[in-house]
């Protein structure tokens, strides 16, 4: 099964396309760095990853913090090749409850809220009739105001 990774950072009001070697880093604070390096002064700085339709992922990076990640679904995300590099583990889920679906999703909910994806829309991704990972990130990518870039960069 294929990944796709995309990586955009935010210059002024317009959003670029990053070239990054996302297999390089050998963990989620290496990933922050080789992102921020990319993207220069342009902040913030995302990666979306989707691993065909098992799951996706969202990893953030602003300014002198450390990088930030929410993930639809811990359990598959953690039996991945990348869920070591994103420092996925089962182990931190969001409340079930608020979920209300099969999967797991885990990390920070909040990390796209100043993007136009609050929490809730999030969580209804992944909820009990859970988007597949090219539409769930097409929809953050739409909120957030690089829908045409990501398409082109598909």
């Amino acid at each position: 099964m294929a990944y796709y990774t995309a990586a955009v950072a935010r210059a002024g009001s317009r959003w670029k396309a990053l070239d990054v070697d996302v297999d390089s880093a050998a963990d989620v604070e290496e990933l922050g760095t080789l992102l921020t390096e990319a993207a220069g002064a342009a902040r913030p700085v995302l990666l979306l990853v989707e691993r065909e339709d098992e799951w996706w992922a969202v990893v953030r990076v602003d300014d002198e913090e450390e990088a930030r990640i929410f993930v639809s679904d811990l359990d598959s995300a953690a039996r991945s090749r990348y869920g070591e590099l994103l420092g996925v583990t089962v182990a931190e889920p969001v409340d079930a409850d608020e979920v209300g679906g099969d999967t797991q999703p885990g990390g920070d909910p909040d990390l796209l809220d100043d993007l136009g994806s609050p929490a809730s829309a999030l969580l209804e991704y992944c909820g009990e009739d859970p988007l597949p990972p090219l539409e769930a990130v097409s929809a953050i990518a739409g909120a957030a105001g690089f829908a045409d870039l990501l398409e082109g960069m598909r």
